[in-house]
């Protein structure tokens, strides 16, 4: 059964109060959390089995989301800590969580970005992943303004780091071959690690350009805000 991780462990300093006592992905965005908009997405494309890795007010997520019933899925927690130091960054949440993630290849997703991106495009993805026609899958999406240079180009279907470059847009297949054997509990993100996959031409990429946004503040939490609510008032 396919799979996905929503990275929800961090900090979310740039919006704080509120961020002081809630999650960044608990925070309401037009009636519920962030990361229920996720969630939803990936019930509707298929993912059933969800694991989300926490640290920061960790204990809040199973107290809002339970086990998942809600949206018929199954959702399992790798608690990372309780502290904001315990956080262990993208990749090494990944390794600490790599025991529920299973042994097929696996979707990862921030719990903080908003989107219409349909998760089922990516089943046959994380199938070519499995035949071992590559190692991982970029998606890739139109620069956001605070972040003009990008990060990855496509060229012939295959990620590179060559301009001119896009947006990686925090959502991604993985092969778990790629974190067995990596130290546990150490704070690791995946990049520039997982460039050695790029350079040797392992890594599939396709430029999504529909919505997307990263949340990153309260003034961009405010203006997603009043966009859907205007959107879901039509």
């Amino acid at each position: 059964e396919n799979c996905a991780m929503i990275f929800a462990a961090g900090r979310g300093l740039r919006m704080r109060p509120d961020t002081d006592v809630t999650p960044k992905p608990l925070l309401r965005l037009a009636g519920k959390p962030i990361i229920v908009w996720q969630i939803e997405a990936l019930a509707r494309a298929g993912f059933h089995n969800l694991v989300i890795n926490t640290a920061w007010l960790g204990e809040q997520f199973p107290s809002m989301l339970g086990d998942g019933g809600d949206w018929n899925v199954s959702i399992r927690y790798s608690h990372e800590g309780s502290a904001d130091a315990d956080a262990l960054e993208t990749r090494g949440g990944i390794v600490h969580a790599l025991p529920l993630l299973g042994d097929l290849p696996f979707l990862t997703v921030s719990g903080d970005i908003y989107t219409d991106f349909d998760y089922a495009s990516l089943i046959p993805r994380l199938a070519a992943i499995s035949r071992g026609d590559a190692d991982a899958h970029f998606v890739l999406a139109d620069n956001p303004p605070f972040h003009p240079d990008g990060d990855f180009a496509i060229r012939d279907g295959l990620a590179t780091r060559q301009d001119p470059r896009l947006n990686y847009a925090n959502i991604a297949c993985w092969h778990p071959k790629l974190f067995r054997g990596l130290p546990g509990r150490a704070k690791q993100r995946l990049f520039p690690w997982a460039d050695t996959f790029v350079a040797d031409h392992r890594v599939t990429a396709l430029h999504y350009r529909g919505t997307w946004e990263n949340i990153g503040t309260a003034e961009q939490l405010e203006a997603l805000e009043h966009r859907l609510s205007a959107k879901m008032r039509q």
